[in-house]
């Protein structure tokens, strides 16, 4: 992919215009991030690994979006105060975005297309419980569900691409941070 995800227009929780472009030369882990998931403990994984590689040039960013099950309702200060209250997160957090309903935001689309497939954790537990409760997305190339990983390398092209049951301490992830950080 192109220099050209980090032109995509995108707002901060705060509401700001803002893109990718701050991170240009930076490893990004872009996450889909809701606060009432089963998966929503990921937040402190999510914050541990910013925390462990951000000095290396590393960024986490999160994502909220309301397309799984509505499990991010709340308005962009109430995620704000979660994520501050529950989880101190400091890594930066944008406004909620749609995802897998139409119209899906540019990013997601770039983001998909250059990672058509997730690595999954090897545990069918999340895909079972979402295919009891007929929540499996509708398209084979749609994201799961709420905490899948995109990473990013330095040149902004998408290396990498977990399932929300990759959690954030899995040595996968952690083997193609350190290798994109190089």
């Amino acid at each position: 992919m192109s220099s050209s995800i980090f032109d995509i227009p995108l707002q901060a929780l705060d509401g700001a215009n803002t893109s990718l472009a701050p991170f240009k030369g930076q490893v990004i882990l872009v996450v889909n991030v809701a606060s009432k998931c089963g998966l929503t403990p990921q937040y402190a994984g999510l914050q541990a690994l910013h925390d462990r590689f951000h000095h290396r040039g590393l960024q986490v960013t999160g994502f909220p979006c309301n397309d799984f099950a509505g499990q991010e309702p709340g308005s962009e200060g109430e995620i704000r105060d979660f994520c501050d209250t529950e989880y101190h997160v400091n890594f930066p957090l944008f406004s909620k975005l749609r995802i897998n309903s139409e119209p899906r935001h540019p990013l997601y689309a770039a983001l998909i297309a250059a990672q058509p497939q997730a690595l999954a954790s090897g545990d069918s537990l999340l895909r079972d419980t979402l295919t009891k409760h007929q929540l499996l997305p509708k398209g084979d190339t749609d994201v799961m569900w709420n905490f899948e990983k995109f990473l990013i390398d330095r040149n902004g092209t998408v290396v990498a691409r977990f399932a929300p049951d990759v959690t954030p301490n899995d040595a996968r992830l952690i083997s193609a941070i350190e290798d994109a950080l190089g």
